[in-house]
Protein backbone atom coordinates (compact mmCIF):
# COMPACT_ATOMS: atom_id res chain seq x y z
CA UNK A 1 0.00 0.00 0.00
CA UNK A 2 1.04 3.64 -0.77
CA UNK A 3 2.63 5.19 2.24
CA UNK A 4 0.87 8.20 4.10
CA UNK A 5 2.57 12.14 2.84
CA UNK A 6 4.96 12.63 5.45
CA UNK A 7 2.94 15.85 6.47
CA UNK A 8 -0.18 13.76 7.33
CA UNK A 9 -1.20 13.43 10.61
CA UNK A 10 -0.33 9.65 11.56
CA UNK A 11 -3.66 7.56 11.59
CA UNK A 12 -5.60 10.29 9.78
CA UNK A 13 -6.62 9.26 6.47
CA UNK A 14 -8.76 10.73 4.01
CA UNK A 15 -11.77 9.12 2.92
CA UNK A 16 -12.93 7.27 0.11
CA UNK A 17 -13.84 9.78 -3.42
CA UNK A 18 -17.73 9.16 -3.64
CA UNK A 19 -17.94 7.76 -7.20
CA UNK A 20 -22.13 7.83 -6.87
CA UNK A 21 -23.69 4.67 -8.26
CA UNK A 22 -21.57 2.29 -10.22
CA UNK A 23 -22.87 0.10 -12.46
CA UNK A 24 -22.74 -3.20 -10.47
CA UNK A 25 -26.28 -5.58 -10.07
CA UNK A 26 -26.37 -8.34 -7.83
CA UNK A 27 -28.49 -10.93 -8.59
CA UNK A 28 -30.99 -12.90 -6.83
CA UNK A 29 -28.88 -16.35 -8.04
CA UNK A 30 -26.03 -14.62 -7.08
CA UNK A 31 -24.61 -13.30 -10.55
CA UNK A 32 -22.67 -10.16 -10.36
CA UNK A 33 -23.23 -8.04 -14.13
CA UNK A 34 -21.38 -4.87 -14.48
CA UNK A 35 -22.94 -2.51 -17.32
CA UNK A 36 -25.46 -5.54 -17.82
CA UNK A 37 -23.33 -8.02 -18.60
CA UNK A 38 -22.36 -11.40 -16.01
CA UNK A 39 -18.94 -11.08 -15.02
CA UNK A 40 -17.93 -14.93 -15.82
CA UNK A 41 -14.74 -14.76 -14.23
CA UNK A 42 -14.91 -16.28 -10.63
CA UNK A 43 -11.64 -14.54 -8.80
CA UNK A 44 -13.49 -11.11 -10.25
CA UNK A 45 -16.37 -11.73 -8.56
CA UNK A 46 -14.41 -12.67 -5.39
CA UNK A 47 -12.34 -9.52 -5.45
CA UNK A 48 -15.12 -7.21 -5.43
CA UNK A 49 -17.42 -9.51 -2.83
CA UNK A 50 -14.41 -8.67 -0.55
CA UNK A 51 -14.79 -5.12 -0.49
CA UNK A 52 -18.46 -4.74 -0.93
CA UNK A 53 -19.68 -3.24 2.30
CA UNK A 54 -23.28 -2.07 3.47
CA UNK A 55 -24.00 1.14 5.23
CA UNK A 56 -26.75 2.09 7.62
CA UNK A 57 -29.64 2.55 5.75
CA UNK A 58 -29.05 -0.54 3.87
CA UNK A 59 -27.38 0.40 0.98
CA UNK A 60 -24.64 -1.40 -0.84
CA UNK A 61 -21.42 -0.20 -1.74
CA UNK A 62 -18.41 -1.06 -3.00
CA UNK A 63 -15.60 0.64 -1.41
CA UNK A 64 -11.55 0.93 -1.57
CA UNK A 65 -9.06 2.87 0.77
CA UNK A 66 -9.38 5.62 -2.51
CA UNK A 67 -13.22 5.13 -3.92
CA UNK A 68 -16.42 3.98 -3.23
CA UNK A 69 -19.57 3.89 -4.68
CA UNK A 70 -23.33 2.09 -4.29
CA UNK A 71 -24.53 -0.98 -6.51
CA UNK A 72 -27.81 -2.60 -6.86
CA UNK A 73 -28.64 -5.82 -5.05
CA UNK A 74 -31.63 -7.30 -5.74
CA UNK A 75 -32.32 -9.73 -2.52
CA UNK A 76 -29.08 -10.06 -0.64
CA UNK A 77 -25.28 -10.20 -2.14
CA UNK A 78 -24.38 -14.01 -1.32
CA UNK A 79 -25.72 -17.32 -1.90
CA UNK A 80 -25.01 -20.45 0.79
CA UNK A 81 -24.49 -23.52 -1.67
CA UNK A 82 -23.19 -25.89 0.30
CA UNK A 83 -23.56 -27.32 3.93
CA UNK A 84 -21.18 -29.23 5.77
CA UNK A 85 -21.81 -30.36 9.93
CA UNK A 86 -20.07 -32.22 12.76
CA UNK A 87 -21.00 -32.86 15.59
CA UNK A 88 -24.85 -33.51 16.94
CA UNK A 89 -27.22 -31.16 19.46
CA UNK A 90 -25.83 -27.66 21.06
CA UNK A 91 -22.57 -29.19 19.71
CA UNK A 92 -23.24 -29.47 16.01
CA UNK A 93 -21.30 -27.01 14.02
CA UNK A 94 -22.77 -26.31 10.91
CA UNK A 95 -20.36 -24.51 7.88
CA UNK A 96 -21.74 -22.82 4.94
CA UNK A 97 -20.03 -22.52 1.73
CA UNK A 98 -20.57 -19.36 -0.48
CA UNK A 99 -20.76 -19.04 -3.81
CA UNK A 100 -17.40 -16.79 -3.31
CA UNK A 101 -16.37 -20.42 -1.74
CA UNK A 102 -16.01 -17.76 2.01
CA UNK A 103 -16.88 -20.67 4.52
CA UNK A 104 -18.96 -18.95 7.41
CA UNK A 105 -20.17 -21.12 10.54
CA UNK A 106 -23.51 -20.18 11.91
CA UNK A 107 -23.33 -18.80 15.61
CA UNK A 108 -23.36 -16.00 17.39
CA UNK A 109 -22.20 -14.16 15.37
CA UNK A 110 -23.17 -15.55 12.05
CA UNK A 111 -26.80 -16.25 12.72
CA UNK A 112 -29.50 -17.77 10.33
CA UNK A 113 -32.86 -16.24 10.53
CA UNK A 114 -35.92 -16.56 8.79
CA UNK A 115 -38.38 -13.89 7.83
CA UNK A 116 -41.36 -14.82 10.28
CA UNK A 117 -44.04 -12.69 8.26
CA UNK A 118 -43.19 -14.07 5.13
CA UNK A 119 -43.69 -18.16 6.31
CA UNK A 120 -47.29 -18.60 5.62
CA UNK A 121 -47.57 -15.90 2.61
CA UNK A 122 -49.20 -17.27 -0.23
CA UNK A 123 -49.75 -20.70 1.32
CA UNK A 124 -46.75 -21.55 1.94
CA UNK A 125 -45.39 -22.84 4.92
CA UNK A 126 -41.77 -22.41 4.46
CA UNK A 127 -39.78 -19.36 4.34
CA UNK A 128 -35.55 -18.81 3.38
CA UNK A 129 -33.21 -18.63 5.73
CA UNK A 130 -30.70 -16.03 5.33
CA UNK A 131 -27.42 -16.50 6.76
CA UNK A 132 -25.22 -12.87 8.06
CA UNK A 133 -22.33 -13.36 6.40
CA UNK A 134 -20.84 -10.30 8.46
CA UNK A 135 -21.97 -7.06 9.68
CA UNK A 136 -22.42 -4.28 7.96
CA UNK A 137 -21.12 -0.13 9.19
CA UNK A 138 -24.91 -0.09 11.26
CA UNK A 139 -27.97 -2.48 11.94
CA UNK A 140 -27.98 -4.28 8.84
CA UNK A 141 -25.71 -7.27 7.68
CA UNK A 142 -24.37 -8.30 4.57
CA UNK A 143 -26.24 -12.13 3.96
CA UNK A 144 -26.52 -14.68 1.96
CA UNK A 145 -29.36 -16.44 0.59
CA UNK A 146 -29.75 -20.50 1.82
CA UNK A 147 -29.88 -21.78 -1.71
CA UNK A 148 -32.68 -24.83 -2.16
CA UNK A 149 -30.50 -27.90 -1.87
CA UNK A 150 -28.92 -26.65 1.42
CA UNK A 151 -32.64 -25.74 2.74
CA UNK A 152 -33.39 -29.55 2.37
CA UNK A 153 -29.58 -30.55 4.36
CA UNK A 154 -30.69 -27.83 6.91
CA UNK A 155 -34.83 -29.19 7.34
CA UNK A 156 -33.25 -32.81 7.46
CA UNK A 157 -31.11 -32.07 10.73
CA UNK A 158 -34.23 -29.65 12.08
CA UNK A 159 -35.09 -30.46 15.59
CA UNK A 160 -38.21 -29.83 17.49
CA UNK A 161 -38.06 -26.23 19.66
CA UNK A 162 -39.44 -22.80 20.44
CA UNK A 163 -39.47 -19.63 19.17
CA UNK A 164 -41.46 -17.02 21.58
CA UNK A 165 -42.86 -19.73 23.14
CA UNK A 166 -44.37 -21.49 20.09
CA UNK A 167 -43.21 -25.08 18.87
CA UNK A 168 -41.03 -24.75 15.85
CA UNK A 169 -38.42 -26.94 14.04
CA UNK A 170 -35.17 -25.10 13.83
CA UNK A 171 -31.12 -26.16 13.89
CA UNK A 172 -28.54 -26.20 16.29
CA UNK A 173 -24.76 -24.53 15.38
CA UNK A 174 -22.54 -23.40 18.38
CA UNK A 175 -24.65 -23.66 21.36
CA UNK A 176 -27.70 -21.93 19.39
CA UNK A 177 -30.62 -22.88 18.26
CA UNK A 178 -32.06 -21.39 14.70
CA UNK A 179 -35.83 -21.37 14.40
CA UNK A 180 -36.22 -22.08 10.37
CA UNK A 181 -40.41 -23.20 10.31
CA UNK A 182 -43.48 -23.51 12.45
CA UNK A 183 -43.59 -27.37 13.57
CA UNK A 184 -46.87 -27.99 11.82
CA UNK A 185 -45.31 -27.42 8.39
CA UNK A 186 -41.33 -26.61 8.38
CA UNK A 187 -41.16 -30.37 7.16
CA UNK A 188 -37.84 -31.63 5.09
CA UNK A 189 -40.25 -32.19 2.01
CA UNK A 190 -41.78 -28.78 1.79
CA UNK A 191 -38.73 -26.16 0.84
CA UNK A 192 -39.06 -22.64 0.35
CA UNK A 193 -40.31 -21.72 -2.95
CA UNK A 194 -37.45 -20.12 -4.37
CA UNK A 195 -37.97 -17.89 -7.67
CA UNK A 196 -34.81 -18.22 -8.81
CA UNK A 197 -34.11 -21.77 -8.44
CA UNK A 198 -35.06 -22.68 -11.86
CA UNK A 199 -32.10 -20.35 -13.24
CA UNK A 200 -30.12 -20.31 -10.49
CA UNK A 201 -26.15 -21.28 -11.04
CA UNK A 202 -23.93 -23.50 -9.06
CA UNK A 203 -21.04 -22.59 -8.54
CA UNK A 204 -19.66 -25.83 -9.20
CA UNK A 205 -20.94 -25.93 -12.48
Amino acid sequence: MPQEPADQPSGSRRPPRDCGPLPFLIQRDGTWLYQGTPIRRKPMVCLFSSVLRRDAAGRYRLETPAERGEIEVEDVPFVAVELEWRGCGRDQVLAFRTNVDQIVCAGPDNPLSVDWGCVRSGGDCAAIPYLTVRAGDGAFPIQARVARAVYYELAALAVEGKRNGEPCLGVWSQNRFFPIGPLVCAQPATPPKDPAANHAHDSDS
